[in-house]
């Protein structure tokens, strides 16, 4: 079965939910995974798009599939993204958030959204800083789901921080004006 637009629809109706929810960021020594966790009380974040920080528009061409997708950069390193307007926060797998150093205690997973199988478990995070082009956005809301979800989706928690995102024909531009 095909998880992947149950999980978008979810990730729409149910994630709005997780950003309600308090998040702190702790990050490790530089030879130790970022750890993140949703467990202790505190303001909820709120992307935020650093000043001066876009000089061009990126334009992406849809894929065969028919879908855009993106690279985006956390720390350097890079990841790509489904771009899916309708998921609320950037969705990310287990194995990506791995990869990105995005610690995240497995005991923590818990019930996030509801799909059409069932609930869609997984963890709050919060991701300090992401780059598309030239445009970084920080503290941006985002789920782990460590299973399930086949590729990672730049959701709205990202995609709100940019001054455009539109779509004309073969072609999505995601910029500044």
């Amino acid at each position: 079965m095909d998880l992947k637009l149950p999980l978008a629809a979810v990730l729409l109706t149910g994630a709005a939910t997780g950003l309600l929810l308090p998040v702190v960021s702790t990050v490790g020594q530089p030879d130790q995974p970022r750890v993140i966790d949703a467990a202790t009380p505190t303001t909820p974040r709120v992307a935020t798009a650093v000043p001066d920080a876009w000089a061009e528009n990126v334009v992406l061409t849809r894929e065969m599939d028919g879908h855009f997708y993106a690279d985006v950069a956390v720390d350097g390193v890079s990841l790509h993204m489904l771009v899916d307007t309708g998921a609320s926060v950037v969705a990310l797998t287990g194995a990506d958030a791995e990869a990105l150093g995005i610690g995240w205690d497995p005991a923590r997973v818990a019930p996030v959204a509801q799909g059409a199988s069932g609930p869609v478990e997984g963890v709050n995070v919060v991701i300090p800083a992401m780059t598309l082009g030239d445009h970084e956005a920080r503290n941006v809301p985002a789920l782990v789901i460590p299973e399930g979800l086949e590729v990672s989706l730049l959701g709205q928690s990202f995609l709100s921080t940019l001054g455009q995102v539109q779509m004309s024909g073969e072609h999505m531009v995601l910029g500044n004006t």
